[in-house]
């Protein structure tokens, strides 16, 4: 069973019982996580407690809806009850929202959802993995010797490799997309504010999203219906209506008007050629449902990816100053330089990078005028070698994720193929503010004619 859609019918037609869903996550979970590092800690006997309350509930006729008796991930920056939050850290306060639930674990909960354990996470949704800490080193199901990007590693890796149907991970400038990604799943990156996000743990307060990670598009709507919404404990949540999405997903894109920023998205040297061409012929595929793409001119991506980074660690810096001066050791070797980065930055560099930000975000507003969405490659590469990584690499490299962060945007990355090494490949699709229900309707439409986001990695040989 490898898609929430398809457990949510057969736990409704009585050919399986979220009991026996759970215990084989599970085990699964339990065999291959050495392997994997997927999981901080699973919370197998609370797991098993929720899948027995939800077998009871659906056979007394308490249908809570889709994600009633199914198993997911939550990322480890996420305060959950019956788990700690480390944030894969050795700095984070050890009670940190000890007994409580974050709204959106809370609402998950409330539906009727198993929770398998705590996910891995980049060290406070930043640094790199360091094996010198106590943490499990997280791995690419497709390949272990290359990486399964971050900061919602675990998640990712859960979903890719069938140790959870679907789960949370959080974005701040491309860390629920990059997972799925390379791991080879979907991943959505809301609209700022779409959902709440106190009770986790910040890295930019001005950036930061939580997003649905799964294997389908649909599998992503079904999340995202129980996550959205407003929440008086953020202040950064947004009074909007929440869309039935999965009921908006009705294979359509008759009309869509696609846009295609050709420079630095398409043609950076940087950008593999697999990628790009995967990307193109999915769109081709769009254009055959019915759509419309025109290649065009989005000037400054790269400055936006800079302005974002900006951004983002100097805020982080604000969060983590006084610890990074008093435990310095006590941070991973990858994840002090990027967080202390913030401190080299002037209050100049700040001001400019937010007033790029209202311009870039004009530019893309304006664009939005004549198109419904804009198609991008989710990465420049698949996945990479684990061993060649570097924060300053990070620094050197296109990312066509954190403009959207800037510009607080949704966007959906989705699988378009595989590479000749077979590593996924993953195009990226950007809506208007709230329009979570458009991107998730176009990679709806791709994956209704297109079967690489039901591709299983091989790492049955991994197990314990």
């Amino acid at each position: 069973m490898t898609t929430i859609k398809d457990a949510a019918a057969a736990l409704r037609d009585g050919s399986l019982t979220s009991t026996a869903l759970t215990q084989q996550i599970l085990d699964r979970a339990v065999a291959l996580n050495p392997a994997l590092g997927a999981y901080v800690e699973i919370t197998a006997d609370a797991a098993l407690e929720q899948a027995g309350a939800a077998d009871t509930a659906l056979a007394a006729g308490d249908d809570r809806g889709p994600l009633q008796g199914i198993p997911l991930a939550i990322k480890d920056i996420i305060a959950m009850k019956g788990a700690p939050t480390t944030a894969n850290s050795h700095v984070l306060a050890e009670d940190w929202g000890a007994g409580t639930d974050a709204p959106v674990v809370a609402r998950l909960r409330d539906a009727g959802a198993v929770f398998v354990g705590k996910s891995t996470t980049s060290e406070f949704a930043c640094g790199l993995p360091d094996a010198t800490k106590r943490f499990l080193v997280p791995h690419n199901p497709w390949n272990v010797d290359h990486t399964p990007a971050g900061s919602s590693s675990g998640t990712g890796i859960a979903v890719a490799a069938g140790l959870a149907l679907g789960g949370l991970g959080t974005d701040t400038g491309g860390s629920v997309r990059s997972p799925a990604a390379v791991n080879g799943h979907t991943g959505l990156k809301v609209t700022f504010g779409r959902v709440p996000k106190s009770g986790v743990v910040p890295l930019g307060f001005s950036l930061d999203s939580i997003g649905p990670m799964a294997r389908s598009a649909w599998d992503c709507a079904a999340l995202l219906e129980v996550m959205a919404g407003y929440d008086p404990t953020d202040p950064n949540s947004a009074q909007q209506p929440v869309p039935a999405y999965t009921q908006l997903l009705d294979g359509s894109v008759d009309g869509l008007r696609i846009a295609l920023p050709m420079p630095y998205f398409f043609d950076h040297e940087q950008l593999d050629p697999e990628m790009h061409d995967a990307v193109l012929t999915a769109v081709k595929q769009l254009v055959g449902l019915g759509a419309s793409s025109t290649e065009l001119d989005l000037p400054y991506a790269a400055e936006a990816k800079d302005a974002n980074h900006i951004i983002m660690v100097s805020e982080a810096y604000a969060y983590h100053r006084n610890d990074l001066v008093n435990r310095w050791n006590d941070y991973g070797v990858h994840t002090r330089p990027t967080l202390a980065r913030g401190a080299f930055y002037t209050a100049g560099d700040v001001a400019q990078a937010q007033r790029f930000r209202r311009f870039f975000s004009r530019q893309v507003a304006e664009l939005f005028t004549s198109y419904d969405v804009i198609i991008t490659p989710s990465a420049p590469v698949p996945a990479e070698p684990a061993a060649g990584l570097s924060p300053s690499k990070r620094l050197l490299t296109p990312s066509y994720t954190g403009q959207w962060n800037l510009t607080g945007l949704p966007a959906v990355a989705v699988p378009a193929g595989f590479s000749s090494s077979g590593l996924p490949l993953s195009m990226q699709i950007v809506g208007k503010p709230f329009a979570e229900a458009t991107v998730l309707k176009v990679a709806d439409a791709l994956q209704r004619v297109s079967d690489w986001h039901l591709a299983v990695p091989p790492v049955d040989a991994l197990a314990a």
